[in-house]
């Protein structure tokens, strides 16, 4: 008889570490899915070398059991950090990037998927942020390496110039790729507006959005009205709070992004788009203390 992937994972838990125990508390809060970026613990040192292990500890710790896994926490380790960002150094680990990205076999993506699985924790996104540096075998790999997390949609943060790229792609492999705003306006191969995003939607089904309404708010759009209107192409939201007119991160609650609203749209109108915390602010505690902060601020709000 075989196994499906859910009963292994389910055989596996008792032999895991306590911090892959399955999470209790349900990603759904009055109907309202909510979960975490994994970015928001970019900063937690690796053990050995290894940054999943401390991410499924986190996650375990906020009890979040829906995220978008941020990509370079599965990725060789950047040693070039404290180094100049463009240089040598920089570009040796892209190089190195490329050539994981290339090489690593697509068990090892589906292994990382049990590990989430036995953890409770659904991968709904993998951030892959596309740019003109990727070659096309490197595209169609991170489009695999996507497929085997068994990720809803790649989460990515790119600019117009990639789309004709990754339309064919994305069309091939049957995954969907929501594009990631920013608040500067003043680019229009960046995306961070309605009428950047709508470039997106209008080239092929397959394109979503990714809104993050702090972003969004910052750069003087309203998240409640968007949400209304594309609600049906947004596949996920981040959640942050900025200061308008393109100011600077705040602790939910102090900025001026209308989280609140945005949470009590997607209670009331029951749309089924998971909203996810991403941690940015400078805090005062660890980033798992600060993202429990942010989570129990949502939760409160809906």
């Amino acid at each position: 008889m075989s196994t499906s992937r859910r009963q292994f994972a389910k055989g596996i838990i008792g032999t895991l570490p306590a911090y892959l125990a399955l999470a209790k508390s349900p990603d759904t809060v009055d109907g309202v899915r909510i979960g975490v970026c994994t970015y928001s613990f970019r900063d937690l040192p690796r053990q050995n070398g290894d940054s999943l292990a401390p991410t499924l500890q986190a996650l375990k710790q906020c009890q979040a059991n829906i995220c978008e896994l941020f990509s370079p926490q599965l990725e060789p380790e950047n040693t070039a950090h404290g180094h100049a960002m463009h240089g040598p150094e920089a570009q040796k680990y892209r190089d190195q990037v490329r050539q994981w990205r290339l090489t690593t076999p697509m068990d090892h993506f589906k292994k990382v998927r049990e590990q989430f699985d036995a953890a409770g924790v659904e991968i709904y996104a993998y951030t892959l942020n596309f740019n003109k540096e990727f070659t096309d075998e490197e595209l169609d790999k991170c489009f695999q390496q996507a497929k085997a997390l068994e990720a809803k949609t790649i989460a990515s943060s790119t600019q117009a110039g990639m789309l004709p790229r990754l339309k064919p792609l994305a069309e091939k492999h049957k995954m969907i790729v929501a594009v990631h705003g920013h608040s500067d306006t003043r680019h229009p191969e960046e995306f961070s507006s309605p009428e950047t995003f709508q470039k997106a939607l209008d080239m092929s089904d397959m394109f979503r959005v990714n809104l993050d309404i702090g972003h969004f708010s910052a750069a003087g759009f309203d998240p409640v009205a968007y949400i209304s209107e594309h609600h049906d192409r947004i596949t996920h939201l981040h959640i942050k709070d900025r200061k308008k007119d393109d100011g600077p991160n705040e602790a939910f609650g102090e900025g001026d992004t209308p989280i609140k609203q945005v949470l009590q749209l997607l209670k009331q109108k029951q749309y089924p788009i998971p909203a996810l915390v991403e941690y940015e602010y400078r805090g005062t505690g660890t980033p798992v203390e600060e993202v429990k902060k942010c989570l129990n601020y949502m939760k409160q709000a809906v």
